[in-house]
């Protein structure tokens, strides 16, 4: 592809990432609650259930999905179903002002619980799918070599999702400074567990393409 064509790619992806979802909002809360370093487990998680996802699409999987009924049906309401998990999770979580609350959460979510939590919220939504097929055949040139130009495509997209994540788990390890209060820290609780249920529900009302 030509640099035009990449650069051209890398705003459109930079600008799509940057979007509040799912994934960065599981990102912010490890954050909130673990730290900004614990939190990288969780991104690692979703990134690698992004670099699949993408890959897959690439090798065609969305067009298989497509060809079986009810695939998609399927996938979306399992991603509404973890979705709304999650927000009922957070909006019932404990809250304490004591620091021993929040060393016995650190040694509960181990760095492989993370990562798998991340995993789950990212290969959980079939819209990255339907993004895929959609969003890189525009970038491909067809008298060129397709599998060199998926493969920047996806290590662009890669980059500049960590990218996105790191910014967001920075804002959230800020923001818990501001948490300290068991009130404040409940009601931030019971907002992103409303803002999880919110996604569910805009997943549940969507339709695959």
């Amino acid at each position: 592809m030509t640099l035009q064509t990449w650069w051209l790619y890398a705003f459109a992806v930079f600008l799509l990432s940057g979007t509040p979802g799912p994934n960065m909002l599981h990102v912010m809360t490890r954050s909130v609650e673990l730290g900004f370093r614990r939190s990288l487990s969780a991104m690692a998680g979703c990134m690698l259930a992004i670099a699949l996802v993408l890959a897959a699409s690439a090798a065609g999987l969305t067009a298989l999905l497509k060809a079986i009924p009810g695939a998609f049906e399927v996938l979306r309401y399992l991603g509404v179903a973890y979705l709304v998990y999650l927000g009922i999770k957070s909006w019932r979580a404990e809250v304490s002002a004591e620091d021993p609350a929040r060393a016995d959460m650190t040694r509960r979510n181990s760095p492989m619980a993370l990562f798998r939590g991340g995993f789950t919220i990212a290969i959980s939504n079939p819209k990255l799918l339907l993004f895929a097929a959609a969003f890189f055949p525009q970038f491909i040139d067809p008298a060129q070599p397709k599998a060199p130009q998926f493969a920047i495509l996806v290590g662009t997209f890669t980059v500049i999702e960590m990218c996105w994540y790191c910014t967001y788990a920075l804002a959230g390890g800020t923001l818990s400074a501001h948490l300290r209060r068991p009130s404040v820290k409940r009601l931030f609780n019971r907002a992103t567990g409303s803002i999880f249920v919110g996604f569910g529900a805009a997943l549940l009302t969507s339709r695959a393409a």
